[in-house]
């Protein structure tokens, strides 16, 4: 098989992982090497400053052992196969990145023979990209369920950031759609490479010192392919960010194209506009103050879609509201909808020096269209309807197309 054509099949396989992002690393270019990563980050995505920024994004195979029901790699799906040698895909990374095309590599795989058979083919790889061709842009590398600790270590020194992807919400959904996999080989390396960061461990390898996973671990979970609810994959975002103290938890609306009984049909349409739900709170948990148990409960476990989860949050505890802007704590500032941490900081500091009007939130560029039914300026209330759910909630509703949100459904062909 041609490179082109073994590039061709594993870069299509591997779009369906979605856990990369900037990299949080700050490696600066040496003479006699090539590349760098900078702090701005490494992936297909938004920079702080605005650029978007590229990398080489493929599955070092997409022959696989598991028979994953979810899975378009799956062991019984007559798809074509194929797989690098590290030479090839130091080959590919290198030519591309000489060409400007890329500024890193994201490398992810199924799992051919044995985990421990392919996170060896994986370290082969980046001692060739970092060693032999002196390499020294960002890599970020998915880290294989079951594969020995010693392995992982290696790719950990040579990585800037690793992702060890749990991809089912919970035991009960991997039993049922991913029986092959143990929720302890995912936990386990999770714990480990948490270890290995906080312990700051540097090793010395042809008289360079390496930092190990310089830009931390992420991991995916897959929103949709279970019953699984919202609850339950905050519930276990919350846990996953405290106790192995992760970079980023990503989601993945579940794209249906296997076809199973456990599974949804496969003319169900992604449910992007759900997973877009799910990062927002996930951005509360980690901004805001916000608690798992907070947002959502037994009685509601799943966000209303139309609506964004601080303003569901708002409708469902308007006996906190409204608030006086002169007066409001900074953390209660941030809960209301329409008013972010930054702009929350601004207000408090403004205040200091004189009390603020209406016409200084306009002025402050305040999402009025949104804080005004929950805020008080100088002791004036300036929302046009009663602070009663029923009201509000018709003004605060989003009717969107889930298909049309920024475009996702694009990715998936």
């Amino acid at each position: 098989m041609q490179l082109l054509e073994k590039l061709q099949i594993l870069a299509d396989s591997a779009k369906y992982d979605v856990s990369c992002s900037s990299s949080g690393s700050n490696r600066a270019s040496k003479k006699g090497q090539l590349g760098n990563a900078a702090p701005a980050g490494i992936c297909h995505s938004w920079s702080d400053d605005g650029r978007c920024i590229s990398l080489l994004k493929v599955l070092f195979t997409n022959c696989c052992i598991y028979d994953c029901k979810y899975c378009v790699n799956r062991a019984s799906n007559d798809n074509r196969r194929a797989t690098f040698t590290p030479d090839e895909l130091c080959r590919l990374t290198i030519e591309f990145y000489r060409r400007n095309y890329i500024e890193g590599l994201f490398l992810s795989s199924a799992v051919i023979k044995s985990p421990d058979y392919t996170m060896e083919l994986i370290v082969a790889t980046l001692k060739k990209l970092r060693y032999e061709h002196q390499f020294n842009g960002y890599i970020h590398v998915k880290s294989i369920p079951g594969a020995d600790l010693r392995l992982i270590h290696e790719a950990g020194l040579l990585a800037d950031r690793m992702s060890i992807n749990i991809e089912l919400p919970s035991v009960q959904g991997l039993k049922l759609l991913a029986p092959q996999k143990d929720h302890n080989q995912i936990i386990k390396p999770m714990s480990y490479v948490k270890e290995q960061i906080l312990g700051g461990q540097e090793l010395t390898i042809y008289r360079k010192k390496q930092i190990f996973v310089p830009a931390g671990q992420t991991t995916q979970l897959i929103v949709g392919a279970t019953q699984d609810s919202d609850r339950t994959i905050l519930n276990l975002t919350q846990e996953l960010y405290r106790r192995y103290k992760l970079k980023r938890v990503y989601y993945s609306a579940y794209v249906p194209i296997n076809v199973h009984k456990d599974l949804p049909a496969v003319t169900t349409s992604p449910p992007l506009l759900r997973e877009h739900r799910i990062y927002q709170a996930d951005w509360l948990l980690r901004f805001y103050g916000f608690e798992a148990h907070e947002l959502l409960s037994e009685s509601q476990a799943n966000f209303d879609t139309r609506v964004d989860p601080k303003c569901f949050w708002a409708l469902n505890h308007l006996d906190q509201f409204p608030v006086e802007i002169n007066k409001a704590p900074l953390e209660m500032l941030m809960r209301v909808p329409g008013i972010g941490y930054k702009m929350a900081e601004r207000i408090v500091r403004a205040r200091r020096i004189a009390p603020l009007s209406y016409e200084d939130l306009k002025r402050m560029r305040v999402v009025l269209k949104r804080a005004k039914y929950f805020i008080t300026c100088k002791g004036a209330y300036y929302g046009d309807v009663d602070l009663d759910s029923d009201d509000l909630y018709p003004i605060l509703a989003e009717e969107k197309d889930s298909k049309c949100l920024y475009g996702q459904i694009s990715m998936f062909g």
